[in-house]
């Protein structure tokens, strides 16, 4: 054998091992394939050669929705509004749903609870009420948007004024968008009304002249002028109500956090007389306050505590915190130095 006939005899060895090579390819093309990919009806070889959505943030999120834009996460879902109309995103950060409002909304709000959402024009009438799939109502009202809540059913209030004697009106709506009661009040202004989880008692909260005041009616469907019963609170202002799975009202007030139950009786959970209220949140039975020190720039503290006033945590903080919010047992807090994750306790999240 001459050295000129080596280099034929390794080109041959090279060609009859192509047809294995090729074999060994497409099984680990098939193996790639059975991989799962980010979507559940996608293997990862085809999620490589799809379009990837965009990772996005607070900061980077730019929406076509005008100005004074409010956002709200609920139940895996974002949802935004301006003064143009609203836009739901999913958790990979792909808009789901979208609406363009006909008039313009100068002050728009939202509230969501459990997937569902209203959004509001506060001074204005204009309402919308959706969810991750569609548009359920869309409405004008009588009088100008004081506030407006929604439950975890869909079902939702709105408070307006609507001129005359009275210093509010509240209406009732259910999941379809029809009304089922209404309450005017011709004493204190009213601030805000919440539904209770079972569709049937809602609290109105109204300021007397001499008190903060929450009126219980139960039984929405019912016709009557007066309510079951009346709590008074002379001890502060209360600023906000949210009715709890059992029927009780989880209160926040300006020097206090408690609850009003069910036969109208109060039920003290925190009190913070020496402190000031910067920011607080509520989620299942996790509630969180920022508290700053009176007089002492950006210094306070973060206290968690649970629905029996059991405190879970409390951390000292320094610097400027511009919100908190609470989901699936974590704490967000948006600080002037950026986002922190803390757990229940306060801890650090790892």
């Amino acid at each position: 054998m001459s050295d000129d006939d080596i280099p034929k005899i390794k080109k041959l060895k090279y060609i009859k091992l192509i047809p294995v090579f090729i074999i060994f390819v497409i099984l680990v093309i098939i193996v790639i394939s059975l991989i799962p990919g980010r979507d559940s009806d996608s293997s990862w070889l085809m999620s490589c050669f799809s379009p990837k959505t965009p990772e996005i943030s607070f900061d980077e999120l730019s929406l076509d929705i005008g100005r004074s834009k409010m956002f709200e996460y609920n139940d895996g879902v974002f949802a935004a509004v301006g003064t143009l109309g609203l836009r739901v995103l999913n958790a990979n950060g792909r808009e789901i749903l979208g609406d363009s409002f006909s008039t313009r909304m100068i002050n728009p709000a939202i509230r969501g609870s459990a997937g569902n959402f209203i959004t509001f024009d506060i001074g204005g009438t204009a309402v919308r009420v959706f969810n991750s799939t569609q548009i359920t109502s869309s409405l004008e009202t009588d009088g100008v948007i004081v506030s407006a809540s929604i439950n975890q059913d869909g079902w939702f209030c709105i408070v307006t004024q609507e001129g005359g004697n009275t210093r509010g009106t509240v209406r009732i709506y259910d999941s379809s968008g029809v009304a089922r009661y209404r309450v005017h009040k011709e004493t204190g202004f009213i601030l805000s009304a919440e539904l209770s989880h079972d569709n049937n008692t809602f609290a109105i909260l109204n300021y007397t002249e001499h008190s903060s005041r929450i009126s219980f009616y139960h039984g929405v469907d019912t016709d009557k002028d007066e309510p079951d019963h009346i709590f008074d609170f002379t001890g502060g202002l209360i600023i906000d109500i949210m009715f709890l799975p059992n029927g009780d009202l989880l209160v926040f007030s300006t020097n206090s956090v408690f609850l009003v139950e069910t036969s109208g009786e109060g039920k003290m959970l925190y009190s913070f007389h020496d402190k000031h209220l910067n920011a607080y949140t509520f989620d299942k039975d996790l509630i969180a306050l920022h508290l700053y020190d009176y007089g002492v720039g950006h210094q306070g503290r973060l206290v968690t505590f649970d629905t029996d006033g059991t405190i879970l945590g409390e951390l000292a903080v320094d610097r400027e915190v511009l919100s908190i919010s609470a989901a699936d047992k974590t704490l967000i807090v948006l600080k002037s130095d950026g986002i922190h994750f803390t757990v229940r306790t306060l801890k650090i999240s790892q």
